[in-house]
């Protein structure tokens, strides 16, 4: 992104992007937790993934809008 952000932009942005990596720790050990359950609902696995891929999504955006272009 060639924009600039704020200071207060840039904080907003930070702070998302430690709860959006948070969560997607958090996903990461329900998930663990589901699959060693002799019972594991695989559907609700399978939703969790997906959570968790559309989380790193988001978190590369953001990572993406806070690393500073740099022209070779």
């Amino acid at each position: 992104m060639t924009e600039k952000l704020s200071g207060e932009e840039h904080a907003a942005l930070c702070a998302e992007l430690e709860h959006l990596r948070e969560e997607h720790r958090d996903l990461d050990s329900a998930i663990a937790a589901l699959i060693d359950l002799p019972t594991a609902d695989r559907l609700q696995i399978q939703r969790l993934k997906k959570r968790k891929l559309v989380l790193r999504d988001r978190v590369s955006q953001i990572e993406d809008q806070l690393t500073p272009d740099i022209i070779a």
